[in-house]
């Protein structure tokens, strides 16, 4: 069973209200949610890491919560912003693909949103900061698993990994993103269980929003 709630709550007010600095869209973990997973899976002085840092929010909040943070980012704006934000926090720039390489220490809590891709009408590939065209539904979860293969073996024993990640619906084509990443993780960690997120109003074209706990 799951340490986290079986349930957590958001509205899209909160969700709006808490968008970055500079973002161009509302990409991003509520910081409530955040805060409940860091200080439910980690303890003070633990290292907490987001693979895909983004706009820092994990970075942000493990670090007001007295824990280590360490982050890797794809794109460089994103980086030096995080940098300005939590200058605490160790900020790579760097591909979660190449995790292993980019980060050595032992990680109590890894914490992330990983870019979302829905299986048609993607041209974008979500791995390269939706940069590049050449998406591929299919590549793209395989990549996912050797993201979480390093992962897994970044994690202490007994650490956990927390993605949120959502169900899509775009152009009349459902995307199954949190079943389909369940299985990408089990493959190299254990399930703890999936934490729902209730919305009043869900952002975008999601259906379902989730957080998937599993642990090494």
């Amino acid at each position: 069973m799951s340490p986290l709630v079986t349930r957590l709550f958001a509205t899209h007010d909160q969700f709006v209200a808490t968008r970055p600095p500079g973002a161009d869209e509302d990409v991003h973990m509520i910081p409530a949610i955040v805060d409940h997973v860091i200080s439910t899976l980690s303890a003070p002085g633990d290292l907490v890491l987001d693979p895909f840092a983004g706009f820092g929010t994990t970075l942000a909040r493990a670090v007001a919560s007295g824990r280590r943070a360490a982050g890797v980012e794809l794109l460089p704006e994103r980086v030096a912003h995080i940098r300005r934000a939590v200058p605490s926090a160790s900020t790579l720039e760097g591909d979660a693909r190449s995790l292993s390489l980019l980060i050595d220490a032992p990680v109590h809590l890894i914490l992330s949103s990983p870019p979302y891709m829905t299986i048609t009408h993607h041209e974008a590939d979500p791995l390269t900061a939706y940069e590049h065209d050449g998406g591929d539904y299919a590549r793209y979860l395989r990549e996912l698993g050797l993201v979480a293969a390093q992962c897994a073996e970044l994690l202490v024993p007994g650490g956990h990994l927390v993605w949120n990640v959502a169900d899509i619906l775009h152009e009349g084509d459902h995307t199954p993103l949190i079943d389909d990443c369940v299985r990408v993780l089990s493959s190299h960690l254990e399930q703890v269980g999936v934490v729902e997120i209730s919305w009043d109003r869900l952002p975008h074209d999601l259906t379902r929003d989730a957080l998937l706990v599993f642990r090494r």
